[in-house]
């Protein structure tokens, strides 16, 4: 795995030999044959017991991805390329608004894992998705605070209090629109003191004590571990983000994109993506 970068043979002719010794070597060729039918390693079919062989699936896959995959996938990642040796997995974590753009732009993207289905249907009403997205992750939303919680927050409301400095992203990237939802429900307005690029900036602003608290996913805020905390949102206000990603249609390695997809929706991608908080789809 890396990040992505800032952008037949033959053999000798077989010798006479004696018409029994000929004989013999065509009924071991015909015995090696039978032999032989049970798997076939080239296409990755199951061996003794049903355990995979080999893989078929070479070259480079570049995914675009929303930030807030990032630990999953990294991990997912090196799970893919350990059960396919002769394959690599770039990845580029950026805002799914910036990636969306980048996309259209004709950025060289064989995958596009979003964080809501807003941008990924702007890639696709641009033309640049193959086939239909599949969702295959869910998150919820938690307050990020500092360690400690010095500003005692324990709620939705608790943004609003003076003195709270806090932080958001712009609404065309996801966690900004499902921030803003979650203001709306509760029937709050929180003026922000910044706009961060991405899920990622944000979290970043509260563990460096910029900031005292932002709405992050859920996912953001136990990967902080102890530089912060997660404050819950009550279910009749949270907003459930899903995950939808997807070919693009101008992919340079168009099977390896989708092996890439598939391992995303199999049962080994989808613990992967459970052990970082992340719900089913």
């Amino acid at each position: 795995m890396r990040a992505a970068p800032d952008d037949v043979v033959s053999g000798a002719p077989w010798p006479p030999r004696r018409p029994g010794v000929i004989a013999l070597l065509l009924l071991g060729a015909v015995l090696g044959l039978a032999a032989g039918c049970g798997s076939d390693p080239s296409t990755g079919a199951a061996g003794p017991e049903g355990v995979g062989t080999s893989s078929t699936i070479t070259g480079t896959v570049t995914v675009f991805a929303a930030a807030s995959l990032t630990g999953a996938f990294e991990q997912a990642a090196e799970a893919f390329e350990a059960a396919n040796p002769d394959a690599e997995v770039t990845l580029n974590f950026a805002a799914s608004s910036a990636l969306a753009q980048q996309i259209n732009q004709g950025a060289p993207a064989d995958v596009f894992a979003s964080a809501d289905q807003a941008n990924m249907h702007k890639v696709v009403d641009a033309g640049n998705i193959a086939g239909e997205p599949e969702a295959f992750a869910t998150n919820d939303l938690q307050i990020i605070v500092e360690a400690g919680n010095p500003k005692a927050i324990t709620d939705v409301a608790g943004l609003a209090k003076s003195g709270v400095i806090y932080v958001t992203a712009a609404p065309e990237v996801p966690i900004g629109t499902y921030a803003a939802q979650v203001l709306e429900k509760a029937g709050l307005t929180v003026t922000p003191f910044s706009f961060e690029a991405d899920v990622k900036a944000l979290v970043t602003k509260v563990t460096s004590g910029e900031a005292d608290a932002g709405i992050v996913y859920a996912t953001d805020a136990t990967a902080a571990g102890t530089k912060a905390e997660g404050v819950d949102i009550p279910a009749d206000l949270n907003v459930e983000a899903t995950y939808p990603v997807a070919v693009t249609k101008e992919a340079g390695n168009r099977d390896a994109a989708r092996a890439w997809v598939d391992f995303l929706t199999s049962s080994e991608g989808q613990a992967i993506l459970a052990e970082h908080g992340f719900g089913a789809a």
